[in-house]
């Protein structure tokens, strides 16, 4: 079973950048779409960036609040999906979380969308 693992939140001032990473215990190849999504306290949680798989390239896309200042990108080698992140504001402090499924995604999915989901890290960004 597809095990997801996040790393690289923390406390940060705004205006800095972060970079979070996604272990996938088994071969990526198995996943078809990744996504990153955040969950604020008091907000919805909403997705920021989608990875999706064609043939063998990922092509990565940028969405909501993660437009402009978020990417994301696989390392297919390392099993590892990323989400940099620069330009942080207070309203980016949120629980990040990845997430994985054999299938193929299309629009702006939802976390219901993907059958594997790591625990998430914490960001904070302080003013």
């Amino acid at each position: 079973q597809e095990q997801l693992a996040e790393a690289g939140g923390g406390t940060v001032e705004a205006g800095g950048s972060l970079r979070l990473s996604c272990l996938v215990s088994e071969h990526m190849g198995h996943a078809d779409c990744m996504a990153w999504f955040r969950q604020g306290s008091g907000t919805e949680r909403e997705v920021v960036a989608i990875v999706r798989r064609t043939g063998e390239r990922w092509n990565a896309e940028s969405v909501n609040s993660g437009k402009d200042r978020f990417s994301a990108y696989a390392d297919v080698a390392a099993s590892t999906l990323y989400l940099q992140m620069s330009d942080l504001r207070p309203e980016d402090t949120a629980l990040y979380i990845c997430a994985a499924d054999r299938h193929r995604c299309t629009g702006i999915p939802d976390m219901s969308d993907f059958e594997h989901r790591g625990q998430g890290t914490q960001v904070t960004v302080n003013s």
